[in-house]
């Protein structure tokens, strides 16, 4: 791990992740989240205030970079609900099939390598009438923008950590065997091509 991925890009991460705009967003999906949890990418934990206490029996959440993770300013002892972290990829994940009501991914499809394998794990360990909560930015709807998604996005990807300014996330969670049961797209404040935002619920189809 290169010096910038292990000090510099965690604070430039949980410094992005952590703005209004997107701590508002969070606010709209994670208090859906109930029963037994699975949280993908939870980052520094900025989900956790927006969790329902009374929902949740157990919270699992997993992200690739304890660097990340130790920047969390909450105790998760004092959650009024079982937490568990553990460091893993989206791409493999370290639970059962059939495991949990609900998971949980926010800002993170764009920097999974490997998203139909991501989406693959996901559907094995969801309950069959479980559902997946997510919250992405991702491909804009105006061409000017697209445009300057894709010319910026190799660079963008470099230094952010393979983020991707240009992934079609509805289209990606419907072509990996999920049905969206809810949708909702808005600009976000902030830099445009970095500010369409996806939100909503799907289940396994």
């Amino acid at each position: 791990m290169s010096l910038y991925n292990k000090y510099v890009l965690p604070k430039v991460i949980d410094w992005a992740c952590s703005q209004k705009p997107s701590m508002k967003q969070r606010a709209k999906i994670i208090p859906q989240a109930q029963g037994n949890v699975l949280e993908i990418g939870i980052g520094s934990g900025l989900n956790l205030p927006f969790y329902a206490k009374d929902a949740l029996k157990h919270l699992t959440a997993i992200d690739p970079s304890i660097e990340t993770w130790h920047k969390n300013k909450i105790d998760t002892q004092s959650l009024p609900f079982g937490f568990e972290f553990i460091k893993a990829f989206a791409e493999d994940i370290p639970a059962d099939s059939n495991s949990f009501d609900t998971v949980v991914i926010t800002y993170a499809l764009c920097t999974i390598p490997d998203t139909q394998k991501a989406l693959s794990e996901i559907r094995r360990v969801l309950k069959t009438n479980g559902k997946l909560l997510f919250c992405e930015h991702g491909k804009a709807p105006d061409a000017a923008v697209q445009k300057w998604q894709n010319r910026i996005n190799p660079l963008w990807k470099h230094i952010g950590g393979g983020c991707h300014l240009n992934k079609d996330i509805p289209l990606l969670i419907k072509d990996n065997g999920f049905k969206i049961n809810q949708l909702d797209t808005m600009y976000i404040p902030g830099w445009k091509p970095a500010s369409f935002n996806y939100w909503g619920s799907a289940q396994i189809r």
